[in-house]
């Protein structure tokens, strides 16, 4: 599920199976040199989370991207915004990025950091390849947390 008007109506009426936030962390950098792969790492990380979605619907809510740049990174905004979504009833909230800072912070909140590949210039069947290869790497993550609870 999404968070988006018809989901976030489905997701009411389930509250009590969906336990798990997944929220992206999107760097955005507008220099010259790293506009391109900040882009490159957005689209990887928004198809990355929506693949994940699907091979978990009713399980978890994939929240918008949380999109910042350098300026604006700041190690207590994921403690933060876990928090809020601790609070809202979720058990395990994880965040997604290809931003290597994030795991830095990897002791205090569940940061999965996955290396950015570019998937504009392959075809769909090459793409969910990928994808699902990235996907078999995150499972074991979920079902660790999963299982604890």
């Amino acid at each position: 599920m999404y968070f988006n008007a018809k989901d976030i109506t489905d997701f009411m009426a389930q509250k009590d199976f969906i336990d798990t936030a997944i929220v992206p962390l999107v760097s955005v950098d507008l220099s010259n040199e790293k506009i391109k792969q900040s882009g490159v790492e957005a689209d990887f990380l928004l198809s990355l989370t929506a693949f994940v979605e699907q091979q978990f619907k009713g399980r978890l809510l994939v929240m918008p991207p949380f999109s910042y740049s350098a300026v604006m990174k700041n190690e207590e905004m994921p403690k933060v915004l876990e928090t809020q979504l601790h609070n809202a009833g979720f058990k395990h909230v994880f965040f997604i990025s290809c931003d290597h800072f994030w795991t830095n912070i990897a002791e205090a909140v569940n940061v999965i950091w996955l290396p950015a590949i570019p998937l504009e210039s392959m075809d769909k069947g090459v793409k969910n390849s990928i994808l699902e290869d990235q996907l078999r790497q995150i499972i074991p993550v979920f079902s660790t947390k999963w299982a604890q609870n």
